[in-house]
Formats: structure tokens, C-alpha cells, sequence
């Protein structure tokens, strides 16, 4: 596994939009994704992001939420890591199916359901220290790509 990109941000919200443009630009550019997969992983990782400034926000702390971007030739993988309070990824509550009416009470807490309709893979490992989400996206890499440990990525393919 190659390692693409590594973002540590400020815990605020506006830097949410930095990430999904490097993510999105990557997934476009070096892999073999059609528009609305690369649409649904901007969305994921804006979920995931977006719960993660939270979990900064609930505790006293000046560390950055850190985003990294991997790949391998058969996957795409982003790991969406912050220094929260942690919660328990078992123990979220269930809401009623899409198609029940009673959907439009819950305002809160579809992100993690979202995230796993939108992408092919997800794990949430959570402590007492912070949350790591790992979220991939099973695809080829993009034809004509150079590799990563080609010692010259100008020479043609």
C-alpha cells in the first residue's frame, strides 16, 4: 500500500471542504471511479470529518483532526482520525427505514448510517483517546496511472 496524502487540520468546520477537495481530487485523477462514486466518497468524508470537529469540539483540545489518504490497486482508502472523547460505534441507536415517515424526527444521527450506505467498507475504532474511521472504496487504479515508486514519473508508461 502506497501512502498518497496526509492532511492534519484544524478541528473547524471550514477546513472540512479542504479535505474533500484533496480526497475527490485524488479519487478523480488515480483511480478508475465514475462521477457518482467519487460523489458519494466526498459525502462520506464529509460525514466523517464533520463528526470528527465535533469530537474535538466536546473536549479541551488544540490537536487536528488528521486525514490520510491510501491506496492500493484494487482500493482506495481514507482514514479520518480525531482526538475526541470516543464513543462506542455498537451502541448507536436505530432509526426507522428511509421510508418511514417517522424518519423526518431524527435530525441527528445519520451520518455513520450514511457512511456505510455510500461506501464499500467501513471500521470505526474508538477509545478513550479518539476515533479513527477508516472508510474504502473498492477500485482500480486510473489507466495510463504512473506508479508511486517509479524512480522517474515523468518517463512514459
Amino acid at each position: 500500500m502506497h501512502q498518497i496524502v496526509e492532511l492534519a487540520i484544524p478541528a473547524r468546520a471550514e477546513y472540512v471542504g479542504l479535505v474533500r477537495l484533496v480526497v475527490a481530487t485524488i479519487a478523480a485523477d488515480r483511480r478508475d471511479l465514475d462521477d457518482d462514486r467519487i460523489a458519494d466518497l466526498k459525502l462520506a468524508v464529509s460525514e466523517a470529518c464533520t463528526n470528527a470537529v465535533e469530537a474535538h469540539a466536546a473536549t479541551p483540545s488544540d490537536e487536528r483532526v488528521v486525514v490520510r489518504c491510501l491506496e492500493d490497486d484494487e482500493f482506495l482508502e481514507v482514514q479520518i482520525e480525531d482526538r475526541g472523547c470516543g464513543f462506542d460505534p455498537t451502541a448507536l441507536p436505530v432509526h426507522p427505514p428511509v421510508t418511514d415517515p417517522a424518519r423526518l424526527d431524527h435530525e441527528r444521527g445519520l451520518g455513520i448510517p450514511l457512511i456505510r450506505a455510500l461506501v464499500d467498507e467501513v471500521e470505526f475504532t474508538s477509545s478513550p483517546d479518539g476515533t479513527s474511521a477508516r472508510l474504502v472504496l473498492r477500485c482500480g487504479r486510473s489507466s495510463g496511472l504512473v506508479a508511486l515508486d517509479d524512480p522517474d514519473p515523468r518517463r512514459p508508461a
